[in-house]
């Protein structure tokens, strides 16, 4: 296959499938056919990202997901970030994330600036 910028769908599906025949071949990985497998999954993230763009998820909802996933409760962000009805007010959007919270939040749960400002 020779390997170009995807413009159509159908070249994208094309490229899909190429692929999808590589693995079943298993190719290897640092062969010249795994470097065109290599260069054509990236050709077809580029294509993904410009035509099935993902929405950036909601920066309290990305809160409460990673404090799911830290097993904390709102009773845990008292103090940290203000008072036990503040946090509720928040985590339940009725009050606004500050930049300043976003910050606590980028540094206490990882959570990428660009979610938390968005």
């Amino acid at each position: 296959m020779k390997l170009s910028i995807i413009k159509t769908k159908k070249q994208y599906e094309a490229y899909l499938d190429w692929v999808d025949l590589m693995f079943d071949k298993k190719i290897k990985p640092k062969t010249t056919e795994g470097n065109k497998v290599q260069v054509a999954l990236l050709l077809i993230k580029q294509y993904e990202d410009a035509h099935y763009p993902i929405p950036l998820p909601d920066p309290i909802d990305a809160i409460r997901a990673k404090m799911d996933e830290a097993g904390l409760k709102n009773k845990d962000l008292v103090g940290e970030i203000g008072s036990k009805s503040y946090v509720s007010a928040l985590l339940n959007k009725h009050k606004p994330l500050t930049l300043e919270l976003a910050k606590i939040f980028h540094q206490k749960f990882n959570i990428p600036a660009e979610i938390l400002l968005s």
